[in-house]
């Protein structure tokens, strides 16, 4: 890391908890490509919770949920992998970054974390869709009829897909935008993807925090991973995935106990759908973190962290009664 980019990192909020909280990296064989995976906390804590970020993202986003998890819960090994072809993750062969291509590497990404189904399976934004498949579908399970993690935890979820939802006018912008980028070639369409102007209008349409320290900083976050992207081909894959699908979708072969951790002034994932969402769930609790909208994870990581953590105490809680 050069020295400009160490000063900036020190500007961030969270850059000093970020920093106390012990990582490694680990590169992982899954789907014949190399997948890379950011572990947080103390090696030998014995549980485990694996978390997928969302859509042009990698682990650098999910930071400051999981340095304040990791305070709270010393406990905890949080897994945060780069999704294929997104961050230092190669992307998957053949045309795999669907939905149902994610939940399958996903599945695997368990197997070989906690192959006993004993992890807990978490995700923001699209990777809540992401998420739910890989509950949801048969290739996750560790044994027959068993289910594939302890328990899910889904933050922002992807309740109402994009073009049905009350940004519709702006997803279907954002989708020709893309069909633009397809249609040109290879380089112009790339450069178009990554075209600053692009990130920053992107950026300035989900912050809503009126800090303007926290919200320069979420921009500049935005300027050094949003367009961290493999190629073209990926890219345009893994957005038609996160706007033809929902989390609804997967809804009825969830049988895991969830914790949707959802914002008040949230118009990508708006607070009506999680409400719809939780009561389609088998067992669910729903979360509302007040004032925001769906940069949970950099506008209120610590109210999400606290959250998560007093539903993971439940579930060990009750893991522990049932082996009374």
């Amino acid at each position: 890391m050069n020295t400009d980019t160490r000063s900036r990192d020190l500007q961030a909020p969270y850059a000093g908890l970020v920093a106390a909280t012990p990582a490694r990296d680990e590169d992982l064989r899954l789907r014949g490509v190399r997948a890379h995976v950011r572990v947080y906390g103390d090696a030998g804590a014995p549980h485990r919770l694996v978390f997928l970020h969302g859509l042009r993202g990698d682990h650098h986003g999910l930071e400051p949920i999981v340095a304040h998890l990791i305070a709270q819960r010393p406990d905890l090994q949080v897994w945060v992998p780069d999704l294929p072809g997104f961050g230092a993750s190669e992307p998957l062969p053949d045309g795999g970054h669907d939905v149902a291509g994610y939940a399958g590497w996903t599945a695997e990404l368990l197997a070989a974390v906690a192959p006993g189904g004993d992890a807990v399976l978490a995700g923001h934004s699209f990777g809540s869709i992401v998420a739910a498949a890989t509950v949801a579908g048969p290739a996750a399970r560790p044994a027959p009829g068993g289910p594939p993690v302890r328990a899910l935890v889904l933050v922002n979820p992807i309740a109402t897909a994009a073009l049905d939802g009350p940004r519709r006018a702006m997803s279907a912008v954002t989708v020709g935008v893309h069909r633009l980028a397809a249609a040109l070639p290879e380089r112009a369409g790339t450069g178009l993807l990554r075209h600053p102007l692009f990130t920053r209008v992107a950026s300035l349409a989900m912050v809503t925090s009126h800090d303007p320290d926290l919200r320069r900083w979420i921009h500049a976050e935005h300027d050094r991973y949003f367009s961290g992207f493999a190629d073209r081909r990926t890219l345009l894959e893994a957005f038609h995935a996160s706007v033809g699908t929902d989390v609804s979708a997967y809804a009825g072969r969830i049988t895991v106990p969830t914790l949707l951790v959802a914002s008040e002034n949230d118009d990508v994932a708006p607070l009506p759908s999680q409400r719809v969402l939780a009561a389609a769930l088998a067992d669910a609790r729903l979360a509302v973190v007040p004032r925001i909208g769906h940069l949970a994870h950099y506008e209120a990581p610590d109210v999400v962290a606290r959250e998560t953590a007093g539903f993971l105490a439940g579930l060990q809680a009750t893991g522990e009664r049932g082996e009374q």
